[in-house]
């Protein structure tokens, strides 16, 4: 389910927004069921309504197999690092792992994952990626912070940008990103991630494990 857009994101032209109503799963769901669905889908740009999260999907038209395409996952977690950065109180810093945790001021706010469909093989060009992206807004819900140590949210970071503000800036990083990957390869791409990742973190994989909740439909509290 859709809802109309009031206040529409401004995106670069290459993304295209589609927002979900507050009830209508996940942004990385969504935009997974679409780019295996239709083949027009590349540029959507998914966003969630749920209370309490910015939850942000895109889908990718990858050019390259598999095995070399996965690497987007990196340039998709550096336009959300910068995103974050951008906006942050200044002087905190914004780390990711291997899992693709988003940890900010030594405490996890959320995090990105990378989905492709599933029976492609590593040699094969994917029909689409999915980059996807949730960041705690808030932690009301959790009660007293004290029982939810390892992780921070937006709100108690002192974060003055709203949710569009993060999603705007991070489709422009995003598209930043893709470009340099287009024009210089994908190691040049793959180099900017490396001002933000904790190299040290073990081998990457985008998916979710670390951050995600699936009982909750979100980042680990």
């Amino acid at each position: 389910m859709t809802v109309p857009d009031p206040q529409s994101l401004m995106l670069p032209p290459a993304f295209h927004p589609l927002r979900l109503a507050a009830a209508a799963g996940t942004a990385h769901d969504r935009a997974c069921a679409l780019a295996g669905a239709d083949g027009e889908a590349a540029g959507t740009l998914v966003v969630g309504a749920r209370p309490g999260l910015v939850d942000v999907a895109v889908v990718l038209a990858p050019e390259e197999p598999l095995a070399l395409a996965r690497r987007v996952g990196l340039v998709g977690l550096t336009a959300l690092a910068e995103a974050v950065g951008s906006h942050a109180p200044p002087d905190k810093p914004v780390i990711l792992d291997a899992r693709g945790t988003l940890v900010f001021d030594r405490a996890r706010l959320g995090g990105g994952r990378l989905a492709w469909p599933a029976a492609c093989p590593e040699e094969a060009v994917p029909d689409w990626l999915v980059f996807s992206f949730m960041l705690i807004a808030s932690k009301r819900e959790a009660g007293d912070p004290g029982h939810t140590p390892d992780s921070t949210s937006l709100e108690e970071e002192g974060f003055e940008a709203g949710g569009d503000a993060l999603v705007e800036s991070f489709a422009r990083h995003l598209l930043r990103g893709l470009s340099l990957w287009a024009e210089d390869g994908p190691a040049a791409a793959v180099d900017r991630a490396r001002d933000h990742l904790d190299a040290a973190d073990g081998p990457l994989a985008l998916d979710g494990t670390g951050w995600f909740d699936p009982a909750r439909g979100g980042p680990r509290l």
